[in-house]
């Protein structure tokens, strides 16, 4: 909503020749054109082009080339020490005056300002030509509680919170924020932030419904803030809230929370014109987290036998040099590392991951879909780190024609695979589309000791990335994004395919893990219900393995059947993943610092969170 607290509120003092002590309001300077009439109620001034003289206090000192070399966007924030009275149009505005300003500042200063009015990137500012200190004062920043009522839409249509009222002034957030999103912590070293908690995907826990979706959309931009890092460049070499925490040793996570940001609100997309437009904080005062989300160690679940579903983000053990070489018939475009220093990089926080999830048979999605170099470039590795030659992987050869598959690694000194593996495809039933969906991976596993049998399958179904209309199967606008019928049909096939014991196992206890590409209320989920098999995930109020758009959500899930449910001890998303900032993975992309990576941590080996389940099978 429009805040509407009095801005006589604000508190001024301004130094008139050498009086330095006294106080008193001031009205701008004869001529002088108010920084509310050329904010104007609009998205644009009405001044736009126009040569105006304004004054007002500095708020904040953003300029170049000065003492402060954490704050550079080439200029600094003013606002009127004496707003008018129109709660719509902003009292502050930002001052353009270049790479090398003739005139520095400091906050408090008061200043008369001569330049043009301009538009930059959406934001309402005032390019210099001339800038005069003219006194000193203090002023109190502007209250803003979340969410605001109301949302509005940047120039690319994505909602956003409507706080045009208040561009360029000093506020502070009076709400705990929490960090809903990092992906933009390396390239523009912002971190996006939500009020009342982090932000989850709809269809996480809400059935799918166009209004509710539509609701939850304009919600979530009245909760979001970008906390930028005040900088115009990108990619920044000092990533400034990486380990903004307090605690001793912190790493940033989503999760974690901050009281009272303070700065100046800014519309941008960011460093220059490359990132999302928004609305964005540039701190006046140094940001820090608690750290309400540590890091979680090795897994502990109850049980006898581990299983664990980890889609391991496009290892490929072919580099990829940019040529269309990968692929069963090597014509696909290659994935994952893109030099042999990034490859040695993935493969060692991988297996670090692996290693500490010490499970007995781990389901993998996104490998190199090539024999066996992939997954045993991961098996080797992974026995060389435990020392031992624990770990053997079920040999599928190349499956169809995709550039991915799964596969299956075990500990073979405590299971032993049980016949062969089974796919399923179109071959099998017509409603699984493998054009789309990847092939379900089963295989039945024995255990060693006490001879209980256990079929799991692993799947990594069509994802929402692309369209599926062309198949008859358009984005319903439900929440379920594209391909939902793609994958519910896929679900519909693989609870029928699994009823026929596909491995000749003669066991009913079926275990279905993977990348569902669903999150928990979508209709696949459903269609594992409906056909009497229990996820795993569903007590949880909003499990999550995976971030998307500042969301939240469990694409990763563990589905099983009716006889193995009372055999399940427990089963949890391990949080070393989503939860991370993607700069701390393998890549060497926009510069980045090579130490900031740490190969003997599992923090960010992927993009999702792996799912483990203890099992203790009696039969």
């Amino acid at each position: 909503m429009r805040i509407l607290t009095v801005l006589a509120g604000l508190l001024l003092t301004a130094a008139c020749g050498g009086d330095g002590g006294s106080s008193q309001a001031t009205t701008p300077p004869s001529g002088a054109t108010r920084i509310g009439d050329i904010q104007g109620t609009g998205s644009t001034s009405p001044l736009e082009g126009q040569a105006v003289t304004v004054s007002g206090i500095v708020t904040g000192d953003f300029q170049e080339n000065d003492a402060d070399e954490r704050r550079n966007l080439g200029g600094f924030y003013i606002q009127d020490g004496a707003p008018d009275s129109d709660l719509q149009t902003s009292d502050g505005i930002f001052v353009f005056d270049g790479n090398n300003p003739a005139t520095n500042i400091d906050v408090g200063d008061v200043v008369e300002v001569k330049g043009t009015v301009t538009e930059y990137f959406g934001e309402t500012q005032i390019n210099a030509s001339s800038v005069r200190v003219a006194g000193a004062g203090v002023l109190a920043p502007f209250p803003v509680n979340l969410p605001i009522n109301g949302a509005t839409t940047n120039s690319d249509g994505d909602l956003i919170a409507d706080l045009e009222h208040l561009e360029g002034m000093l506020v502070k957030f009076t709400d705990t924020l929490t960090i809903t999103n990092l992906r933009n912590l390396e390239r523009f070293g912002s971190v996006t932030l939500s009020e009342g908690g982090r932000l989850y995907q709809f269809t996480n826990n809400n059935s799918p419904d166009v209004e509710g979706y539509d609701a939850h959309k304009e919600l979530n931009a009245s909760r979001l803030i970008v906390l930028d890092d005040g900088l115009r460049s990108e990619n920044p070499p000092d990533i400034r809230y990486l380990n903004a925490g307090n605690t001793a040793g912190y790493s940033i996570r989503a999760g974690d929370s901050l009281d009272d940001l303070t700065g100046n609100l800014r519309y941008s997309r960011g460093s220059g014109g490359n990132g999302d437009q928004s609305w964005r904080l540039m701190p006046t005062e140094d940001p820090t987290f608690e750290s309400v989300n540590p890091r979680p160690g090795a897994p502990s679940v109850g049980g006898s036998i581990r299983v664990a579903s980890f889609n391991v983000l496009n290892y490929f053990s072919t580099v990829d040099s940019g040529q269309n070489s990968c692929g069963p018939q090597g014509d696909s475009a290659c994935r994952g590392a893109d030099s042999n220093t990034e490859l040695a990089r993935q493969l060692e926080k991988t297996v670090t991951a692996l290693a500490m999830l010490d499970a007995d048979v781990v389901g993998l999605m996104e490998l190199e879909n090539n024999s066996n170099e992939s997954i045993g470039s991961i098996v080797d590795a992974l026995n060389a780190r435990i020392d031992s030659h624990s770990y053997a992987y079920i040999d599928t050869g190349t499956i169809h024609d995709d550039a991915i598959k799964t596969g299956f690694i075990y500990r073979e000194t405590v299971v032993s695979p049980s016949g062969d593996f089974a796919l399923l495809d179109r071959s099998v039933d017509s409603r699984f589309n493998d054009a789309r969906n990847r092939p379900a991976l089963a295989q039945t596993f024995s255990v060693d000791a006490t001879t209980a049998k256990l079929t799991i399958v692993v799947n990594h179904l069509k994802s929402k990335g692309s369209s599926c209309e062309s198949d008859g199967d358009p984005n319903l606008g439900d929440g379920q994004g594209n391909c939902n019928l793609t994958r519910t049909s896929a679900a519909a096939a693989l609870a029928d395919w699994i009823a026929t014991d596909p491995t000749g196992s003669g066991d009913t206890d079926v275990l279905i893990i993977g990348d569902l590409n669903a999150y928990t209320l979508e209709d696949p989920l459903a269609a594992f219900e409906n056909a009497g098999l229990t996820s795993l995930l569903g007590d949880e109020k909003n499990p999550y393995s995976f971030l998307f758009d500042a969301q939240s959500g469990a694409l990763d899930h563990a589905v099983v059947s009716a006889s193995l449910l009372p055999q399940v001890v427990e089963a949890i998303e391990w949080h070393i993943n989503a939860d991370e900032p993607p700069l701390l993975d393998y890549n060497l992309e926009y510069g980045r610092d090579p130490a900031l990576f740490d190969g003997s941590t599992p923090y960010r080996a992927s993009d999702h969170d792996p799912v483990v389940i203890g099992l203790d099978l009696t039969n």
